[in-house]
């Protein structure tokens, strides 16, 4: 069979709902046993490319171009067709598991689905296939059983049920849209290894579809870049990645390696946060009638804050990261140990002191799932003041509202619209609005760029760190991207299984780790230069 009767190919591909033109003459291929890179911003049209292939337009598009598979001319195909076609030659991975799974079936059925819905099996031969995809995920019956649900499992054992799911008939092609973006470093790192083990034990191609050029660049065989539609940049990701030919594709390595300009400090700034051997378990029972287990999420963790210090804590999912945000800011108590802010005790609960909640706030991780979407802007920033004894009047809020959305680049006409309305990017320069609102001392920000393009991510922490450079600000950022840590932190703290193993200024402690378990995040981060140190992959 010839290279064009393999694989999946795309040419003139354009995509338009109503008179907006959506895609526009794109064109890329993916042979057996390859891993192409799709990769761009928000609106750049990769996920519709994948849509396309997969026969998932909305109805009102219309689709120009063609699409084969092994040959086969798939874009012209009736729905009845394709849903013969997706799960047995294609199979998809979508970013965010928790969406892609049934929370009310078990992992084994949902894999089973698959199975059964293409006629490839009896009930029990459907699960007993289900059993063994499963473990050749990494998920093996014995230590996850088939009976367990998605939310008894972890951000990257969820991920790997899906991947599992897609690849259960072995796929000719398999799509993977942002597979990584909220998984920490090891977990990301295991899971895009588990991706290429697939490529290449099945011959199966791989459409790995991204934001990020440091994820794909030490996976990816060919890179396709896409802005507004269109293909900008396509080659073998050396090739690529040493050319950098096209403007847009400079601009996109630039935002990946941005540093912000530094924020100077005063000689001996006088700590603003105390954390004195602070402790905090919670129980787990395995089922409704399990065995209570107590958890020890926080084991006697110590340290200073700084005004105007940014910090750094890094660390695995279930590392504690997230606890140990949750006790700083007051939302659960301590077991054990002190937590102080500016020399105050800070108490969980509704006894802590309006001014001490004042001196706090938060930025998330997902400002969407943050909001209500009901409200409009100006009385989304305003839900800081409810903390408050004596808030400002109505004047004065609406005076406080238009600064603070000029404050984070927005304009003040925004507090009238609602937050559906905005890009992610926006939507996250909202939710550091109504942190800054309130002018706190404080803003732990949990993951605040992990999910955003790489120029907007570039954006957003040139605006941290203008804020904390005209206010005085301190972060306790809680990120697993390194490379972002190194450019926003002054210090930084390694937190594994509840505890600190590591702590210092950030060049020092990601340049030269002194613990393993530092090592060990530090080899799973992707690298940039990852083509370049490897040389060709032929």
């Amino acid at each position: 069979m010839s290279g064009a009767e393999t694989g999946l190919h795309v040419e003139g591909l354009s995509v338009s709902i109503g008179r907006a033109p959506i895609l526009r003459d794109v064109g890329f291929s993916v042979a057996p046993g390859e891993v192409r890179g799709i990769i761009g911003e928000s609106g750049s049209g990769k996920t519709m490319s994948a849509y396309a292939v997969m026969g998932l337009l909305p109805r009102a598009a219309r689709m120009e171009g063609r699409v084969t598979l092994g040959g086969q001319d798939i874009g012209g195909m009736s729905e009845r067709d394709m849903c013969a076609l997706r799960g047995q030659q294609i199979g998809m991975i979508f970013q965010e598991p928790m969406t892609a799974l049934n929370p009310v079936m078990t992992i084994g059925a949902q894999v089973a689905e698959t199975v059964r819905i293409h006629g490839a099996g009896s009930r029990r031969a459907a699960m007993a296939r289900a059993a063994e995809v499963l473990e050749r995920v990494g998920l093996p019956p014995d230590e996850v059983p088939l009976s367990r649900y998605p939310h008894e499992l972890s951000g990257g054992q969820r991920q790997r049920v899906v991947i599992a799911s897609a690849i259960a008939l072995r796929p000719a092609l398999l799509i993977a849209d942002e597979p990584t973006t909220a998984l920490d470093v090891t977990t990301q790192a295991q899971i895009l290894a588990l991706l290429a083990r697939l490529v290449r034990e099945d011959g199966m191609g791989l459409m790995l579809i991204s934001h990020d050029l440091a994820v794909v660049a030490g996976m990816a065989d060919a890179v396709t870049i896409m802005k507004e539609g269109r293909v900008v940049d396509s080659g073998p990701t050396e090739a690529l990645f040493r050319a950098r030919r096209h403007p847009y594709t400079q601009a996109l390595f630039a935002a990946s390696t941005h540093v912000p300009d530094p924020v100077p400090q005063p000689p001996e700034p006088p700590p603003l946060l105390q954390l004195r051997n602070v402790e905090r378990s919670y129980v787990q029972r395995s089922g409704l009638f399990g065995r209570p287990t107590q958890i020890r999420a926080v084991r006697g963790v110590s340290f200073d804050l700084a005004a105007g210090e940014s910090l750094g804590l890094v660390g695995e999912s279930g590392c504690g990261k997230s606890t140990l945000g949750r006790a700083i800011l007051g939302l659960d108590p301590v077991d054990g140990g002190e937590i102080r802010l500016a020399g105050a005790p800070v108490h969980a609960g509704p006894t802590m002191p309006p001014e001490q909640r004042r001196r706090m706030q938060v930025v998330f991780q997902d400002p969407f799932g943050s909001f209500n979407p009901r409200h409009r802007v100006r009385r989304i920033l305003s839900e800081p003041y409810h903390a408050l004894d004596d808030p400002p009047g109505p004047q004065a809020r609406a005076t406080a509202i238009s600064d603070a959305l000029s404050d984070v680049g927005l304009d003040a006409a925004d507090a009238d619209r609602f937050i559906h309305e905005f890009s992610g990017g926006q939507r996250q320069r909202i939710a550091i609005a109504r942190a800054l609102i309130i002018r706190p001392e404080l803003i732990l920000l949990d993951e605040p760029v992990s999910a955003l393009d790489v120029s907007v991510r570039a954006q957003v922490l040139d605006l941290l760190a203008d804020l904390r450079r005209r206010y005085g600000l301190s972060y306790l950022f809680i990120s697993h991207d390194l490379n972002v840590v190194r450019a926003v932190t002054d210090r930084v703290m390694v937190m594994r299984k509840g505890e600190i193993v590591e702590a210092g200024p950030t060049g020092q402690v990601l340049d030269a780790p002194q613990h393993d378990y530092t090592r060990a995040l530090i080899a799973a981060s992707p690298r940039l230069d990852a083509p370049l140190r490897e040389g060709s992959r032929g």
